[in-house]
């Protein structure tokens, strides 16, 4: 196993009595792309600033490369922060924001020059030495910004909701650019959103918060197809949730009808939530479906169809590449690897997960 680049350990933070840390754990391996997932309020921005100097926590420890940078000022950590805002000098050139951490580091002219050279080439805006920053789109000044910090040469690069400011075709471009740019640097990736899609195409590893705690850590495949909670299935995508009762292994009773499934281990007789994603609900027959129903809703969403359905007083949520019209009556089947079986939860911000190393 590679070494742990950072360790959060027992970090807590609050602001005006208000936790939004508590006892936060989390390592981060060296050359990931980790991603922090969560909704507004989660602690993923503060997470962030912890980890860049920008805040303290009130306990714990931070640690980069094996040595306590609690303490330490931001200049003196090896890593950079991209900003949702970008930052960048509007008195300044393109190539005098690309040089200007490298100026105060005393590097000589000939080293800055080589860098920003290399750097715009990096993120495709070769020759705009000399532009002036307002002359360039968002996802122009975006890039800029990320030049600016890649020259530096960080371990880490930390990202703050750096898309968001974009429109959707800019925001895909950029996903890819920094995919491209993390194979190519070797850095480590550490990026905040609440964008669930923005988490899924770019991460190694997600890291999923609410309410100041990790809910969930896997890769992209792992968070998606095995949710450890309602939160997390509900939070990635959309996800038809519903109270069940688990009879015995292997078995569960979901709106009165009992449906074989994948999961042992919850006991007998044990409520449960019982996830199933839209994707995963098969449109039969009203008669050869374990509960049937009828079509209240659809909407053409390009690549499907997106119905729902009232079946045994549920309103199903579920997603098909074929034309159902409303009305229309339909059985529903769901093959028992895609039953998704959970505890619920005892609190709306119970600690979902402990975190082993």
């Amino acid at each position: 196993m590679k070494n742990h680049l950072i360790d959060f350990i027992d970090i807590s933070k609050s602001y005006d009595g208000n936790m939004v840390l508590d006892e936060f754990n989390l390592y981060v391996r060296e050359n990931e792309f980790v991603t922090l997932l969560g909704p507004s309020g989660c602690g993923k921005t503060t997470t962030l600033r912890l980890l860049g100097g920008f805040e303290t926590p009130d306990t714990g420890k931070i640690l980069f490369d094996s040595e306590d940078i609690t303490n330490m000022p931001p200049n003196e950590r090896k890593l950079n922060t991209v900003f949702q805002k970008y930052s960048l000098f509007p008195h300044m050139t393109i190539a005098e924001n690309i040089a200007f951490g490298l100026k105060i580091r005393k590097k000589s002219k000939s080293y800055i020059n080589d860098k920003i050279k290399y750097a715009l080439k990096l993120v495709n805006l070769e020759g705009f030495e000399n532009r002036s920053t307002d002359s360039l789109s968002g996802g122009q000044q975006q890039r800029i910004a990320i030049a600016r910090a890649i020259v530096n040469e960080p371990k880490v690069l930390l990202l703050d909701e750096p898309l968001g400011a974009l429109d959707l075709k800019l925001r895909q471009n950029m996903q890819y650019e920094l995919m491209r740019l993390k194979e190519e640097l070797g850095i480590t990736f550490l990026y905040v959103t609440h964008d669930q899609e923005e988490a899924l195409t770019m991460s190694d590893t997600i890291v999923v918060m609410n309410q100041g705690y990790i809910q969930q850590i896997g890769t992209p495949e792992m968070i998606y197809n095995e949710p450890e909670n309602a939160f997390v299935a509900d939070f990635i995508g959309h996800s038809n949730i519903i109270d069940g009762i688990m009879i015995e292994d292997r078995l569960v009773e979901i709106l009165g009808v009992r449906m074989p499934c994948v999961d042992e281990g919850f006991g007998t007789h044990t409520p449960v939530d019982v996830v199933i994603r839209p994707e995963d609900v098969e449109l039969v027959k009203p008669e050869e479906g374990a509960l049937s129903g009828e079509v209240v809703s659809l909407i053409f969403k390009g690549v499907h169809y997106e119905l729902e359905v009232m079946a045994n007083g549920y309103e199903w949520l579920v997603h098909t590449t074929e034309y159902v019209p409303v009305g229309s009556k339909v059985g529903i089947r769901v093959i028992p690897f895609n039953i998704q079986i959970m505890h619920k939860p005892e609190s709306s911000d119970e600690k979902a997960v402990e975190i082993d190393e």
